[in-house]
């Protein structure tokens, strides 16, 4: 039950209501008229910009406009207040028994309570492709949470999600990691080695060198580098990407597909050369020169003709090159094919999370998509920005086993999986994260990922506490539902629980239309206050306590207020990727 959706609905009804009474003109566009919570909660319960936005359209007053809107709101008895304020904004104040009816519906649909509501087509999600070269770190561990949550976000919405994952197994990088590999083979053997610069100096490959040595023996030593180096590259790929995956699924991360970026280019160019074609047969490549970049130049440019794309034509800054100046292609050329490969499995939308450093990306695969797609599909490219790691407010050391960097899988052993994806989610992901190892897993309420998980916890220490206190009684949803008399809950900190249980479903239909999970964070942390201040006003006003023996009926009303809570908290943990305890010590 979205009571956002509900009364949007009701609005446009009485707008049309005004137009069949001559009041409004025909054909006013409604496209901009929302309902949602107003500023102030004082204010009312909901608010609405109907007037607004429609006055200059209408060529009316806004507030004349409002006080009509209003009048024939008020005939709504479910609505007990309308009032304009301002320039023409529409306060409502709704009759309690809406929000008693939401907490029926929370008690009645559980942890679905809120979900499906999201119109949409497929959506493809690719996150975390790190490159196979070695272990995850911190950095990547950001955008690996922020995808997984969003893919859970959308999902929940209604949104039919792929998860993928871009395997970067073809170009210069991966015989970097085969020639580094090969060292450790050769120091499994018992050679001493020194690793030159341009190698991968981690102790990560050592277990790699040391299976080779199991697998092949001495016999790589006798084969010249363009026979041994295919064979240890796929070796030292796949055992990367076993680590990566292990490291995934110690944080709660799946991926429905992993796309090989090898695949893209094979017989007579494979997939990038089917892209060429497809361009060329729309008109959208040519031979040309690109002007020089603006400022210092790099080292890389050259001024020659070039096989290019006309990027420029669908929003991109400049037009890019598809082939290299050896006739091999572009990274550009082989992340366009990429994309039409995604777009040609179904997916009308295609959503990238990538690091910081790819701003530059953003504008020239947004063109690349709209190009090969004739428009019909949209990209959103996701930026994460870097994470400060920090030990009470100093700076982490490198790891010893990466060589370079903390790997995630420290953290993961360090503070669990569980403060990790919460903490770094609880910031908005193109701001820059300070991930303090040892603030993480404190117990207080300056603690975000505790509280709201006692949040959730406290909803079954209600239900233990009430067990024992009216032994014999039925405190499953289902009888609260069927027999709790919602209306004795009047108290101000009940009213406001009730409101945020209200807003769930459009804060989570808001957060997935964004693409912010965020979001959903910051309000399990509202929600769980709530929860925490109203069982503290119980510890000094007896009448308020949740449990009393004494009184069955406010009892029972207010466990179907926690229950409804409670399910509510679920939900969002499980959208974050966050356990949901019934029980903390």
């Amino acid at each position: 039950m979205n009571i956002f959706a509900l009364f949007e609905t009701r609005v446009r009804e009485a707008l049309e209501s005004l137009t069949r009474s001559g009041r409004l003109p025909e054909g006013l566009d409604l496209s901009r008229v929302v309902v949602e919570p107003p500023r102030d909660a004082a204010h009312g319960d909901l608010a609405t910009n109907a007037a607004l936005v429609l006055a200059k359209e209408a060529k009316q007053n806004p507030k004349a406009l409002g006080e009509a809107l209003a009048e024939e709101l008020r005939t709504d008895p479910r609505i007990v207040e309308a009032s304009v304020a301002g320039p023409g904004f529409i306060n409502l104040r709704l009759a309690p028994e809406v929000f008693q009816d939401v907490i029926r519906a929370a008690l009645s649909e559980g942890e679905n309570f809120g979900r499906g509501q999201m119109p949409g087509g497929p959506v493809n999600i690719e996150y975390v492709s790190a490159n196979p070269t070695g272990p995850m770190h911190v950095g990547h561990g950001r955008g690996a949470v922020f995808g997984d949550a969003l893919a859970n976000l959308l999902a929940a919405a209604g949104r039919p999600v792929t998860r993928e994952y871009y395997i970067n197994d073809a170009g210069a990088q991966v015989d970097v990691l085969a020639r580094s590999a090969y060292l450790r083979y050769r120091e499994a053997l018992g050679e001493t080695i020194t690793i030159p610069e341009g190698l991968y100096p981690g102790d990560y490959l050592k277990p790699v060198g040391v299976r080779l040595a199991e697998t092949h023996g001495r016999a790589l030593l006798d084969q010249p580098e363009h026979e041994w180096l295919p064979q240890v590259r796929r070796f030292a790929i796949d055992a990367m990407m076993a680590m990566i995956r292990e490291d995934l699924a110690a944080i709660g991360i799946r991926h429905d597909v992993f796309f090989s970026e090898a695949t893209l280019q094979g017989e007579n160019g494979g997939k990038v050369a089917e892209l060429l074609d497809a361009l060329r047969q729309k008109g959208l490549v040519y031979e040309g020169r690109l002007p020089p970049p603006k400022g210092q130049l790099p080292d890389d440019w050259e001024d020659r003709e070039q096989t290019l794309f006309r990027s420029s034509q669908f929003g991109d800054d400049v037009d890019r090159a598809l082939l290299k100046s050896d006739g091999s292609f572009t990274y550009f050329a082989s992340d366009i094919a990429y994309h039409r490969d995604k777009w040609l499995r179904g997916a009308n939308e295609l959503i990238d999370v990538l690091g910081a450093d790819h701003g530059g990306y953003v504008k020239r695969m947004q063109a690349a998509v709209k190009a090969v797609s004739d428009g019909q599909a949209r990209l959103d490219v996701k930026l994460c920005q870097l994470v400060r790691l920090l030990r009470a407010g100093e700076p982490v050391k490198m790891s010893k086993r990466a060589g370079e960097f903390v790997t995630l899988r420290d953290v993961i052993d360090e503070v669990g999986r569980d403060a990790i994806r919460f903490m770094m989610l609880y910031r908005k992901n193109d701001a820059t994260l300070d991930f303090d190892l040892a603030k993480v897993v404190e117990q207080s309420k300056d603690n975000p990922v505790f509280y709201v998980q006692y949040g959730h916890a406290r909803r079954f220490s209600v239900l233990r506490q009430a067990r024992e206190a009216l032994p014999g009684e039925d405190f499953s949803p289902a009888a609260l539902l069927a027999d709790a008399d919602l209306s004795v809950l009047t108290d101000p900190g009940e009213i406001e629980m009730m409101r945020l249980i209200a807003q769930y479903p459009r804060v989570l239909e808001s957060a997935a239309a964004a693409h912010e999970p965020h979001r959903i964070a910051f309000y399990l942390y509202e929600t769980a206050s709530s929860l925490h201040s109203f069982w503290n006003k119980g510890k000094d006003l007896p009448q308020l306590r949740i449990v009393n023996p004494t009184d069955r009926n406010s009892t029972r009303a207010r466990l179907a207020l926690v229950e409804a809570l409670g399910g509510v908290l679920a939900s969002g943990l499980a959208v974050l990727g966050v356990s949901a305890p019934n029980e903390m010590r």
